[in-house]
């Protein structure tokens, strides 16, 4: 992704998939949802060395964390 528009298309494509296959998400409910992206972010270290990727350097993790935290005031 490299573009607000393609950050964009990919949450739609998101929602739309939850929307289609319910079924196959493992995460059925919100809390589980964020805690599982909790728990990945903790680790993600090894999930990018495990497929031979670089780990990313200078996240905004005040940005990321807006974006999650205006989805529960923002309509």
């Amino acid at each position: 992704m490299k573009t607000k528009e393609d950050f964009l298309r990919f949450l739609e494509m998101l929602a739309n998939d939850r929307k289609s296959n319910a079924e196959e998400w493992e995460n059925k409910r919100v809390e589980d949802y964020l805690l599982s992206i909790q728990s990945w972010t903790e680790d993600m270290e090894g999930y990018y060395e495990n497929n031979n990727l670089e780990v990313p350097q200078n996240i905004n993790w005040n940005f990321i964390a807006t974006i999650f935290y205006v989805g529960k005031i923002y309509e």
